[in-house]
């Protein structure tokens, strides 16, 4: 694994999370022209235009970061903006929650926690699928926080993208064990919905234990799909030989909330949890190898994740969508919506286009993968009408998918994979939203409607879409329109992938942020891009980039994933993979986008040992912060744990101390 670890996360968290991706054959083998190919002299960039406060554990208070700004970036006059002093970057040893001074947190609700009486509180000698179907569900990552108008009231959903046996449960090699614990992964996957409540607005959240709004989706919860796939032989099998009813959702990753009050998730590695073989081109642009057992055991006893059975051989292409869930009716028919494309989803973000179309951005999460867009057929209702809102939930399932197409604009010997900066000072240019759909048809040559939509990745390789360096969070700025998109890393850029002016780092093992702006109105098909943030440490690596600003004034940062907006319409950005590459803990960080702090990264939070920074939640008019911790302790086993996040030595929990992934709220005095 080392060569593999060098790029980011851990060993454990790779086998997990996304099956050895980057281990295996790349998925990617397309000779799409790169912009460096096709780079126009004559572009230039002006062209361009439960526990509530009683649970406040552990509590660690950083200093401002030695040698950069130390003073917090002001709030603007008049607001409740966040002020903070920049935290000092947490060692990747440290198994501690940290935030600058005059801050604290609390748990709002961790695995285990029952959401109904019914269910037990966590145990860990005598856990079960039933109980944990009941209670909030492992690794949290999208998260929102929705406040109802009285302010007291409100909702949080979160996704939870997979498990780590390891850390749960001693070893077995007794089958039905296996068995029993695989049911457990099942209802500890997928995503909750829990009803919160506090004293007055701008307090801190404590959740509701039978919430009307309560809800858990699981592996085995029923989605409809929709769109233009829907009922296709593509996604037919023996148990639904409709095509039309889906058991269950997969690797749900980020997300996103619409204007009109529901959530999107993005069903990411979905892939490791089928057998399966990879033995077609479409099939291989998913999985590079085939694959007889997987990780959670379910294609010994469950034949739908056995994909080598013909009657299951297209369960595969059941996943991979962007999911719509209503948190408002717990009996709602959560969606799928084939019209989005089928990818390795890191989530969706929505706004609202000029002619009132909505548009969706959305990065598929694989090296060398791609960043898309959807545009609907129909137009928002902002009524808050139930037939209004039924009639919104409906937008994602009609209209146009595109991908996109960066060009530089520099010449391409002045891409030199070092980081050095053009002559025109920025690395920049301009780009096309490709079509791969449109009014309901396919405009790839050669591909029908269904199968651009089942085969999305292999639709874009055909019309030269341009390989980026892992596009995680793609968010639009509810401000300015500006879009962002994070890119994780990609070690092996300048390598298997040629270098690009908007992927210029060989062995890109810190990631970056463009800045797009689109030219035709937020529906149009043309945009102007710019690289904002080139990440890393930059007291050690020399190629660093914050926009400008001085990066010795910055915080150092790392693997930028999951994106968010504050009041102000500053960027927050929080990492996985920063222990990894640049020794430190994962965190999350404020970037200013305006004025003379454009691009001064400033770090306000670090997460514990081992642990992903997720869904990052900003507030900052209440002054408050919330994040999902992901995966703490997560290289541990059960006789070795390596984190006691959040409890910190409690043995409540069935006389174990272990990590428990969380939802966490910050607030200031």
């Amino acid at each position: 694994m080392a060569d593999h670890v060098r790029g980011k996360r851990s060993a454990v968290t790779c086998r997990l999370k996304c099956a050895d991706a980057c281990l295996g054959p790349e998925c990617n083998t397309s000779d799409n022209a790169h912009f460096r190919d096709i780079a126009s002299a004559a572009l230039t960039r002006r062209s361009l235009l439960g526990l509530g406060l009683a649970g406040a554990v552990g509590l660690v208070v950083g200093n401002a970061v030695g040698g950069g700004s130390g003073a917090a970036y002001a709030a603007k006059p008049g607001t409740a903006g966040l002020a903070f002093g920049a935290i000092d970057p947490v060692d990747r040893l440290v198994d501690a929650f940290t935030v600058p001074e005059g801050y604290h947190w609390s748990p709002i609700i961790r695995w285990g926690d029952p959401l109904f009486s019914s269910s037990p509180a966590l145990d860990f000698a005598n856990q079960s699928a039933t109980a944990q179907s009941g209670q909030f569900g492992y690794n949290n990552d999208y998260l929102d926080i929705i406040a109802d108008p009285s302010g007291k009231t409100g909702v949080l959903v979160a996704n939870h993208e997979y498990v780590n046996p390891g850390i749960m449960f001693p070893p077995t090699g007794d089958p039905a064990e296996k068995q029993r614990r695989g049911e457990i992964y099942k209802a500890a996957q997928g995503m909750s919905v829990v009803e919160l409540r506090r004293r007055a607005a701008g307090e801190p959240w404590s959740y509701v234990v039978d919430g009307e709004r309560n809800r858990r989706i699981t592996v085995e919860t029923v989605f409809e799909l929709t769109g233009p796939a829907a009922g296709s032989d593509l996604v037919k099998t023996a148990a639904d030989p409709e095509g039309r009813w889906v058991k269950g959702t997969l690797g749900n990753c980020a997300g996103g909330t619409t204007p009109w009050g529901t959530v999107l998730s993005g069903e990411e590695n979905f892939n490791g949890y089928f057998a399966w073989a990879a033995d077609t081109a479409e099939q291989k642009r998913y999985s590079g190898t085939s694959t007889t057992t997987t990780e959670t055991g379910w294609e010994a006893y469950d034949p739908r994740f056995d994909a080598h059975d013909a009657d299951y051989v297209n369960e595969p292409n059941r996943f991979g969508w962007i999911v719509e869930i209503d948190p408002s009716d717990p009996t709602s028919t959560p969606l799928k919506h084939t019209a989005m494309g089928r990818m390795k989803h890191e989530g969706a973000n929505v706004i609202i286009a000029e002619d009132g179309r909505v548009v969706a951005y959305m990065g598929d999460d694989e090296r060398n993968d791609y960043l898309y867009k959807f545009v609907s057929k129909g137009r928002y209702t902002a009524a808050t009408s139930t037939g209004a809102k039924k009639k919104n939930q409906r937008l994602l399932s009609e209209g146009d998918l595109f991908v996109a197409r960066f060009t530089g604009n520099s010449p391409v010997g002045e891409i030199t994979g070092g980081g050095a900066l053009p002559s025109d000072g920025l690395f920049d240019g301009a780009g096309q939203w490709i079509p791969l759909t449109r009014d309901g048809q396919s405009v790839v040559p050669g591909m029908s409607v269904e199968e651009v939509l089942v085969y999305t990745r292999r639709a874009a390789d055909l019309v030269g879409a341009t390989k980026m360096d892992r596009p995680e969070d793609v968010e639009p700025n509810p401000r300015t329109g500006k879009v962002y998109v994070a890119l994780t890393n990609n070690s092996a850029r300048g390598t298997s992938s040629p270098l690009d002016e908007a992927n210029p780092i060989s062995g890109n093992r810190f990631g970056h942020v463009i800045e797009l702006t689109e030219t035709a109105g937020q529906a149009g098909e043309t945009f102007g891009w710019s690289i904002l943030l080139l990440c890393g440490d930059p007291s050690k690596t020399a190629y660093t980039y914050f926009a400008g600003f001085p990066k010795e004034l910055v915080s150092p940062i790392s693997c930028p994933d999951n994106l968010a907006f504050d009041s102000e319409g500053n960027l927050w950005i929080s990492t996985d993979g920063a222990p990894g590459t640049i020794g430190y803990n994962d965190g999350l960080f404020r970037v200013p986008l305006e004025g003379d702090q454009r691009g001064n990264v400033q770090q306000f939070l670090s997460v514990p040992r081992e642990a992903e920074t997720c869904g990052p939640v900003i507030h900052d008019r209440e002054g408050l912060v919330f994040v999902a911790v992901q995966h703490p302790g997560e290289n541990g086993s059960v006789s070795a744990q390596t984190s006691l996040f959040p409890d910190y030595g409690s043995t409540a929990a069935g006389s174990v101390a272990a990590p428990r992934p969380s939802v966490v709220q910050v607030w200031h005095d």
